[in-house]
């Protein structure tokens, strides 16, 4: 597998037509699960275009909503 260059991760990165509603990077030709947020210090983001980004995203929010159920559930009892 051929990785992009830098200049090309930086159009990408660079380019608004990747940016949706200003924050969202969807981005179908980057294969990176967590690109850099658009103000690069802050972090990453999920590339919304790439399905494993996705289900990486999915699998995090489920597991934070289930511990958080659980937990509440069993200071219940």
């Amino acid at each position: 597998m051929e990785y992009p260059s830098k200049e090309t991760l930086d159009k990408w990165h660079k380019d608004p037509n990747n940016w949706k509603f200003g924050g969202i990077y969807y981005n179908k030709e980057d294969k990176r699960i967590f690109p850099p947020k658009r103000v690069k210090w802050m972090g990453w983001t999920v590339n919304f275009a790439n399905t494993k980004s996705v289900l990486v995203f999915a699998t995090v929010m489920t597991t934070v909503l289930l511990i958080v159920y659980f937990s509440k559930t069993t200071s219940l009892l």
